[in-house]
């Protein structure tokens, strides 16, 4: 951030001086003793929010909730989720692609709320896009520290656990607790066509929940951001018995400090909006919409293509 200039006069420069006007009422914070408000860096451009389909919802909720003065830009891929089960260089160059798109619609910054597509693209879209780039990864760390019988369970997508950089979590991790990773085959497409209750959902949560439980698991990772909205299915068969760690808060928090490192904040009196925005289907967006987050939104259908061919 550049100085301020002060109001001397060694530039050099002949100043002729103003008649004198009435003096106004003195500003508060001059009256309170206090210096002059810095001025706060103003960049209404938007922060673009992306997920493979649905499950970034949980993420920008809570963007949202931190950062109301902030512009975001909601893309769901959903033309090709879930990618938690695709080839892992189809999801690196889609993705890349996705947040390509994003840039050319102003985005100033970028939040990958999809563990999948951070696992296999977060390292790609540093290095070529020109904007901060927030990724998501399962809570492992806070989940260890939590855990008092010292076993985890991990609930996350195929692909994220068989990522390197799920990977290198993990191993950053030996021994300080035991962690049962589980793939949650079907969850995210149930979470997708609205189904977060109901009989084909309790099914399999149980049968991937239940060897956690009785391996005396404590505490579970949602390690995938479709899987907040499960919450209530989880609850209704583990009770309290699991404690629950979804990373969303933290990666609003990161966000923010991330606005601020580059000057990128828009000002704290601004008036947020929200774009949403889908690859396949603006109407069904605007309807998990209204059901996951009790919101009522415009939503729009783009095209992004052709997709990568893998």
């Amino acid at each position: 951030m550049g100085e301020r200039a002060g109001p001397g006069r060694g530039d050099g420069l002949d100043f002729v001086e103003a008649p004198a006007l009435s003096p106004g009422p003195s500003p508060a914070w001059r009256e309170r003793g206090e210096n002059p408000p810095t001025p706060h860096p103003v960049n209404p451009a938007p922060i673009g929010v992306f997920d493979s389909g649905l499950g970034g919802l949980s993420v920008l909720r809570e963007i949202r909730a931190l950062l109301p003065h902030e512009p975001l830009l909601y893309l769901a891929d959903s033309k090709y989720a879930p990618y938690g089960e695709k080839p892992e260089r189809f999801v690196e160059a889609r993705t890349l692609q996705a947040c390509e798109w994003m840039i050319g619609q102003g985005c100033k910054a970028l939040v990958i709320a999809c563990n999948t597509a951070t696992g296999h693209a977060v390292a790609l879209l540093r290095e070529r896009l020109p904007v901060p780039i927030i990724g998501v990864e399962p809570g492992l760390k806070p989940a260890a520290a939590a855990s008092r019988s010292k076993v985890v369970g991990v609930l996350a997508t195929a692909n994220t656990l068989k990522s390197a950089k799920f990977a290198r979590l993990l191993a950053s991790l030996e021994g300080e607790s035991r962690f049962l990773c589980q793939a949650g085959l079907g969850l995210v497409t149930l979470v997708e066509q609205g189904q977060t209750v109901g009989p084909a959902v309790r099914e399999r949560l149980e049968a991937y929940l239940t060897p956690m439980l009785e391996a005396g698991a404590d505490t579970l990772v949602l390690g995938c951001t479709h899987y907040p909205f499960l919450e209530g299915a989880i609850r209704a068969i583990a009770g309290n018995r699991l404690a629950l760690v979804d990373t969303g808060s933290a990666v609003a928090r990161r966000l923010a400090r991330k606005l601020d490192e580059h000057a990128l904040a828009a000002p704290p009196d601004a008036a947020g909006h929200d774009r949403f925005v889908s690859t396949k289907d603006a109407a069904h967006l605007r309807a998990m919409v209204a059901a996951l987050l009790q919101r009522q939104v415009d939503a729009e259908t783009v095209v992004i293509e052709p997709a990568p061919a893998f």
